[in-house]
């Protein structure tokens, strides 16, 4: 029986077996991470330059776009790398290290989420003590404890997987390290069933903030359909639905990849749903949130024409670099 220490590597999953779609997925690729960037980016930047973003939403915004940017640089890379080389293998000490910091962006990602979630109720819903319950402080709290709260899932779920004996070979069906498609590989009855109790506890936990994220939501919308005036319905629409619409991209894709019936999977099926998760769904969010939130669309403008202005000189621009 062959112990999981003694394999040196995996072999992930091909995108394509002639040269010429593997070059086209690597430029593919390429140009999905270079916008992820590009847009985290400015988010980022944004957040961080413009002071009328200091804002609870706007600090959870800048931690939701590191997450994104952690996903996006844990699984992408090695993709194109394997695609540009035209190979498949991952060392077994890098796919636990993909594993671990996958799942500690995503786990990071969902608390993010529901914190925000949080805010969207407490700013429409209670008003009047939104500088109460989301001080500056309790910001930080809340941030630190979703951090906090990813990192101990993936180092259990991480050094529990790991643990296991392989016997089942080390041909992985996904294009990056996750846990379902290494338990596969897995030849132990208990250590099987083991972290398969620690994904029902996660996923237990996923579905209570899923219902909290359900019920507060009701809550919003039906504080913001009686607002009277329109333009404060149409910019309280404007603050929940990128939120709502980020949520549901996100939850929906990772719930259909853990829970699907396994008489509708497929190795193609789950490729889409794995991509749409853990490539689409961080690449798009700052599209999402910046299409709508009006005050992140005129920072990021400002952001953009000054630093391809004459304030690109300037020791006061944020773009300034000196000579």
């Amino acid at each position: 029986m062959p112990n999981s220490s003694s394999m040196p590597q995996f072999l992930l999953l091909a995108f394509a077996d002639r040269r010429e779609l593997q070059l086209l997925h690597f430029w593919l690729f390429l140009a999905i991470s270079l916008a992820a960037l590009l847009a985290n980016g400015l988010i980022l930047s944004a957040v961080a330059w413009d002071h009328h973003l200091h804002t609870p939403m706007g600090f959870f915004l800048l931690n939701l776009s590191l997450t994104d940017l952690g996903c996006i640089c844990t699984t992408v890379p090695k993709t194109m790398y394997n695609s540009l080389r035209d190979t498949t293998t991952i060392s077994y000490t890098g796919c636990a290290a993909q594993l671990f910091f996958f799942a500690f962006f995503i786990s990071a990602e969902f608390s993010l989420l529901t914190i925000m979630c949080y805010d969207r109720y407490v700013a429409i819903c209670k008003p009047l003590h939104y500088g109460t319950l989301l001080g500056s402080r309790a910001c930080a709290h809340m941030a630190a404890a979703a951090w906090a709260a990813g990192f101990l899932s993936a180092l259990l779920h991480t050094a529990n997987t790991f643990s296991l004996p392989l016997c089942q070979g080390n041909a992985l069906g996904q294009f990056f390290c996750e846990i379902p498609h290494i338990l596969k590989l897995s030849c132990s009855h208990s250590g099987y069933l083991r972290e398969l109790g620690l994904i029902v506890f996660s996923a237990c936990l996923i579905f209570g903030g899923f219902v909290f994220i359900v019920f507060s939501y009701v809550q919003i919308f039906r504080a913001v359909l009686r607002i009277p005036s329109q333009q404060g319905r149409h910019k309280a629409f404007s603050t929940c639905l990128p939120h709502l619409a980020v949520v549901s991209l996100f939850i929906s894709t990772l719930f259909f990849a853990h829970l699907k019936p396994p008489s509708i999977s497929s190795p193609s099926l789950d490729l889409i749903v794995s991509l749409m998760y853990s490539v689409v769904s961080p690449t798009l969010n700052p599209c999402i949130y910046s299409l709508r939130n009006q005050e992140l669309k005129d920072a990021m403008r400002k952001l953009i024409t000054e630093c391809f202005s004459e304030a690109i000189n300037s020791p006061s621009s944020p773009c300034y670099v000196p000579h």
